[in-house]
């Protein structure tokens, strides 16, 4: 691609135009002669102090936010923001063939963005699918890293996408990723808000920072699906800039649930929008997935789909993996699989769990290291105050000693009289559970969810899916 091509849309130069063979902020990519770097401040590094020696390597140009005193710069106001508008030229705008769909909110991204995706499938669309657990080109799986990928990544995967003859887009966005700029340049169709509550408050610092980030949506948006049931979502109401609808299973909105019947499967309702009344029937349990299938009517109306459609869509799904997915056993108790790991979606699970539970509900569950520590304590506290029996373990201790981490965690358990066992390593505490099961019991193991890994000291991986735990610990019944 030509220089001149590739820079249009963000900066001018007085370089003279030529080929560009690629492009990166990252130093420890090989590069090729005649790429462009662009020069990205983070947090430990900053990219501005290797630009002499990348341009050394045989980049062409740097891309910079102040004078550097070199011959090949290009001087812009924000580089985190020209990257990635930069890589959606170098994929020839892929974003503007495709149409986008962003999910934010700390809890119900994943079930809302798959509910979204396997819906529109069944339609007969082709879908891109961009989340936590994995990427997807239509039928086809790619792993992921994060929730919302770095720029370079993320336009080539919508650049896949669109050449795969996807027509939407369904994608998590996270507050990292709207506050990072990885979105810079694309521009969505529909913005859906699920919820806040306390998480990655050691990347925002406080909850008024997190709740600004996620707002940077409704920013690029042109109709914003809102939870107004959430404190913060009412709050958006007042404050986001584009068309909104509501979606609520308590308060007056353009979408609600009446008459709701929980159950261990999932959730019945009548669905009401002023025009339309309709029974619902989702097969995964709790409230909370009562409003996560609102969410889902409310977006797929915006695309052009009738809520009655979409209703008769969904209940022929299944269930998200990882998220309150029952765990096979053929025996008299039951195990379920939840990726809770915030009080609230803690609260959510245990307590959709628990209103229809016949026995104990034990629940299993850790915190990761290197994480917000302030969540430790409110953990511990919230399981405690919905669940019968706690068993405190670890999840991914990073480089924390895990020991430390159940620590923290107990502190939430003064004064609290739910009995509890610790157990620092997870397979073990897992099969302790699966053994000392009773009849009826429901076994929520919380946490881990879709990964099938644990993340330990510098940053090794090693194979855990909780799954294969609980059928070796079964064979040992």
């Amino acid at each position: 691609m030509r220089l001149y091509e590739l820079i249009k849309e963000v900066a001018e130069t007085s370089l003279p135009d030529m080929e560009i063979t690629g492009l990166t902020s990252d130093t420890r990519a090989e590069v090729t002669e005649g790429s462009i770097f662009v020069c990205i401040k983070g947090k430990t590094f900053d990219g501005h102090d290797a630009a002499k020696q990348m341009l050394e390597k045989g980049c062409a140009a740097v891309v910079c936010e102040r004078d550097l005193g070199l011959d090949k710069q290009i001087i812009v106001s924000d580089t985190r923001a020209a990257f990635p508008m930069l890589c959606a030229a170098w994929f020839g705008h892929p974003e503007r063939e495709l149409e986008l769909i962003g999910v934010t909110g700390t809890n119900g991204k994943t079930t809302i963005t798959t509910v979204i995706k396997k819906v529109l499938s069944g339609f007969g669309c082709k879908v891109g699918l961009i989340g936590t657990c994995q990427n997807e080109i239509g039928d086809e799986i790619i792993p992921t890293a994060r929730t919302t990928p770095e720029p370079y990544d993320l336009f080539e995967l919508f650049r896949k996408m669109a050449d795969a003859g996807c027509k939407y887009t369904i994608m998590e966005v996270s507050s990292q990723g709207l506050e990072q700029k990885r979105v810079q340049g694309c521009h969505f169709r529909v913005g859906v808000f699920t919820n806040l509550t306390q998480d990655h408050l050691d990347v925002h610092g406080t909850m008024e920072n997190y709740y600004q980030a996620k707002k940077m949506l409704f920013d690029i948006c042109d109709t914003a699906i809102i939870n107004i049931d959430d404190k913060y979502g009412e709050r958006y109401t007042k404050e986001i800039p584009c068309p909104y609808k509501t979606y609520s299973v308590s308060k007056r909105a353009d979408y609600r649930a009446e008459d709701v019947m929980l159950g261990t499967d999932g959730v019945k309702y009548v669905f009401s929008d002023g025009k339309v009344k309709k029974n619902v029937s989702f097969n995964m349990p709790g409230l909370f997935n009562v409003s996560n299938s609102l969410a889902v009517i409310a977006c797929m109306e915006e695309l052009g789909y009738t809520p009655c459609k979409t209703i008769a869509g969904f209940e022929k799904i299944q269930g998200v993996r990882g998220r309150a997915e029952i765990i096979p056993t053929g025996r008299d108790f039951t195990v379920i699989c939840d990726y809770a790991h915030t009080p609230d979606a803690l609260i959510n699970v245990l307590s959709a769990i628990k209103e229809s539970a016949k026995g104990k509900v034990k629940c299993l569950f850790g915190c990761g290291g290197n994480r917000d520590r302030t969540k430790r304590a409110p953990m511990a506290a919230a399981a405690a105050e919905h669940a019968d029996f706690l068993i405190v373990t670890s999840d991914n201790p990073r480089d924390e000693d895990p020991d430390d981490i159940i620590n923290d965690v107990l502190k939430g358990l003064e004064g609290k009289d739910t009995p509890y066992v610790r157990m620092t390593d997870r397979r073990e505490a897992i099969h302790w559970a699966i053994k000392n099961a009773e009849k009826d019991d429901i076994i929520v193991l919380a946490g881990k969810g879709h990964e099938d890994y644990q993340i330990l000291a510098g940053g090794v991986k090693i194979h855990f899916d909780e799954r294969e735990v609980v059928a070796e610990a079964l064979k040992e019944l």
